[in-house]
C-alpha cells in the first residue's frame, strides 16, 4: 500500500516513522545507559550493553521494514553468507551518501553485531541521537590537526575498543573520511575514478587497539547503478536498485598492535594494504556499473 502513494507523501510518512522510532528507542536506552554509568560493575555493564544493542538492532529492523515497504527494489548483495552475529569484525566501505549507512545496516542486520562508527566529537550534542550514540559507546573523536589531537583520538578509541571487547562488536570505518563527490575527487586529484584517496587514521587506530580481536576485515563496495541517491530519495522510495559486494579479508599479522601515530613504517604498511584494496575496489565499481541494467522509467507520482 505504501508503495502506491505519491512519492512526496511516502517521504513524509517514512520520515515520520524514522523520527518517531529514533525518539522512542533513544528514550528506552536511557535507563540501561544510566545504570551502566552509575553501577560500573562488569556484570551490570555486560547486561546493559546487551540491552542497548538489542534496542539498536530493533531500530534497524524497523528501518528495514519501511525501506522494503516504500518500494520493492532490486538488492544485489553478495558475500554475506558466511558471516555470523557472534563475531568481531572491522568493516571498511566506500562512502557516497547518507543512504550508505542504512544500506550497511540492512545487509548486515542479523548477520554481524550492530555496527558502531567513529564520530566527530561535536555530534555527541545532537539531540536524542547523540545520547543513543554515547550509550552505545560510539567513539567520539576530536579529528583535529597536530600531535595532541591525534593522541587524544588514540586514547578515546582505545577506551572504546576496550569496551567493545566485552561483547561481539562490528566497528565500521569510512576510509575516505567523507562522502565522495566528483568535486571532492577533483580537489584531491584522486588517482581513482570512483573513490577519494584513503585516509588510514581511524583504521590504523582500530587495528592498533583491537586488531587481534577482529576475525577479519569486511571490505564493502556499494554501488547505486542509477546514480548516487540523496537520503530524501530513500525516504520517498526512489531507489530502485542497490548493488553490494562484501569481501572478507584476513588482517595481516604485521598490522596488529603497533603505534599508528609514532611508527611511520607501520603507517606505510597500512597505507600499502589499503591502497591495494582501493585499486581493486575502483576496478570492481567500474565492472558493476558496466553490468548494471539501464534505469526503468519512473512512474508518475
Amino acid at each position: 500500500m505504501l508503495a502506491r502513494l505519491p512519492a512526496a507523501l511516502r517521504g513524509v510518512l517514512t520520515g515520520l516513522t524514522l523520527g518517531l522510532d529514533t525518539i522512542v528507542v533513544s528514550l528506552l536506552m536511557v535507563p540501561p545507559a544510566l545504570l551502566k554509568l552509575l553501577v560500573p560493575a562488569d556484570v551490570v555493564r555486560h547486561g546493559c550493553d546487551r540491552a542497548l544493542n538489542a534496542l539498536a538492532s530493533g531500530w534497524v529492523a524497523v528501518n528495514n521494514a519501511w525501506i522494503a515497504a516504500v518500494r520493492p527494489a532490486h538488492w544485489d548483495v553478495q558475500g554475506v553468507e558466511s558471516l555470523h552475529p557472534r563475531g568481531w569484525y572491522l568493516v571498511s566501505s566506500n562512502h557516497q551518501s547518507w543512504v550508505d549507512i542504512l544500506v550497511l545496516q540492512r545487509i548486515f542486520h542479523g548477520r554481524i553485531p550492530f555496527l558502531k562508527f567513529f564520530l566527530k566529537r561535536e555530534l555527541i550534542w545532537v539531540p536524542v541521537i547523540g545520547l543513543a550514540w554515547w550509550a552505545l559507546d560510539f567513539p567520539f573523536l576530536q579529528r583535529g590537526r597536530g600531535q595532541g589531537a591525534r593522541q587524544n583520538d588514540l586514547k578515546t578509541t582505545r577506551e572504546a575498543c576496550e569496551k567493545f571487547k566485552r561483547i561481539p562488536t562490528s566497528v565500521i570505518n569510512f576510509v575516505e573520511g567523507t562522502r565522495c563527490t566528483p568535486a571532492k575527487r577533483a580537489r584531491q586529484k584522486s588517482p581513482y575514478r570512483h573513490l577519494l584517496q584513503p585516509r588510514i587514521g581511524g583504521l590504523g587506530i582500530a587495528l592498533a587497539t583491537m586488531g587481534e580481536q577482529f576475525e577479519a576485515l569486511l571490505d564493502v563496495t556499494i554501488v547505486y547503478p542509477h546514480g548516487t541517491p540523496r537520503f530524501w530519495d530513500l525516504l520517498c522510495g526512489r531507489i530502485d536498485a542497490v548493488t553490494v559486494r562484501v569481501q572478507r579479508r584476513e588482517i595481516p599479522s604485521e598490522l596488529l598492535g603497533s603505534d599508528p601515530i609514532g611508527d611511520k613504517f607501520y603507517r606505510k604498511r597500512i597505507s600499502a594494504w589499503i591502497e591495494q584494496q582501493w585499486s581493486e575496489k575502483d576496478q570492481l565499481i567500474d565492472q558493476l556499473l558496466g553490468a548494471a541494467p539501464s534505469a526503468p522509467s519512473s512512474p508518475s507520482p
